[in-house]
């Protein structure tokens, strides 16, 4: 059984294996053993904290454990509230508008102005499933139950929530929106810049990054057509979070140009449509619809997708569910149903 459950210590070699697999463009996953030490470290405080009133620099880090090999098999997180002590930078997309009455000329231009409107918000970052195990609905597992995390532990969270989409770069690694940058301001290679960022060294990005609006127009064409798009593997991730309404208002990265989506927490329809109810353990008919399920635990946390029968004042799950889920007789859980975002 696939268990999602909080990082240890114990699980830094195959956070680094993900680390290593997840390629390019990936900056809350870079290959730097210090700081995935450190996420770790971070991750177990921050689920060792009983009372939180309100979301701080908590980060939480969670593997999904094959339970029969003991195999970490891909990784999620959720940030609480990003850039409250580093900048958390993107551009926003705009327009301004230039016209001549007398001449009888009107033209809209796009714009890039660098912000950091997202500060506070929480965010989802850091999904990455190994390639043998995309399958069977796992990657939405992984993804969507951090819905329901957040839906249990409102406290922890801000009222809005984003999440960013890796852009468009090439097998190397090279993003054609970079370059237009690394060209003018940076001199130096995307994956250099983003490994920069990922391991919190971003005071290079205020120091050399043009304070002006750009002219959306004056990019290399190249540029100009990756600009709110996103890598071809982050598509699937893409749609199902704008299945559970995520949308993007005009904000992307400030290296690759991919957007990121925000929703009102209250407003994901997996938070939305989530039920919080006491377990029975019993038998479970055949015929039952799968969903995915979590306990109320922070420390304890965990996550799975099981059969369940919804007796709309308790729900029943079988004993393997119950003890993967480490719930028994009368604890809560919660649970939305596995198919009902695409």
């Amino acid at each position: 059984m696939l268990v999602v459950r909080p990082i240890t210590p114990q699980d830094y070699a195959a956070l680094y294996t993900c680390a290593v697999e997840s390629g390019h463009g990936f900056t809350s996953l870079p290959v730097d053993e210090a700081l995935l030490r450190r996420r770790i470290a971070r991750a177990q405080e921050a689920f060792a904290r009983e009372q939180v009133s309100e979301p701080g620099e908590e980060g939480y880090l969670f593997v999904m454990e094959d339970t029969d090999t003991g195999e970490v098999v891909g990784c999620s997180g959720i940030e609480a509230a990003v850039g409250l002590t580093d900048a958390f930078y993107h551009y926003h997309v705009g327009k301004v508008v230039h016209h001549s009455k007398e001449l009888d000329i009107y033209n809209a231009l796009e714009t890039l102005t660098l912000c950091n409107d997202y500060t506070g918000v929480s965010e989802l970052c850091t999904l990455f499933l190994r390639e043998p195990f995309r399958k069977n609905m796992n990657g939405r597992v992984l993804s969507r139950f951090r819905m329901l995390f957040m839906a249990e532990f409102r406290n922890r969270f801000s009222d809005i929530a984003i999440a960013e989409m890796r852009g468009v770069s090439d097998a190397n690694g090279e993003s054609p929106f970079w370059g237009w940058l690394q060209k003018n301001f940076f001199s130096m290679d995307f994956t250099q810049a983003d490994y920069l960022t990922g391991i919190g060294e971003k005071t290079f990005v205020y120091e050399l990054m043009p304070k002006l609006p750009i002219y959306v127009q004056l990019l290399p064409p190249e540029a100009q057509a990756v600009i709110g798009q996103v890598h071809d593997n982050t598509r699937p991730a893409l749609r199902m979070l704008q299945s559970e309404g995520f949308r993007s208002r005009g904000y992307i990265d400030i290296f690759d140009a991919g957007p990121t989506v925000e929703a009102e927490v209250a407003n994901i329809k997996s938070v939305r449509d989530s039920k919080r109810l006491p377990v029975t353990i019993g038998s479970v008919a055949d015929d039952k619809p799968r969903f995915i399920v979590c306990n109320t635990n922070v420390a304890e946390f965990r996550a799975i997708q099981a059969q369940l029968d919804d007796q709309h004042e308790h729900v029943i799950i079988d004993a393997e569910a119950a003890a993967a889920l480490r719930v028994q007789e009368g604890d809560y859980v919660r649970f939305v149903t596995l198919t009902g975002a695409n």
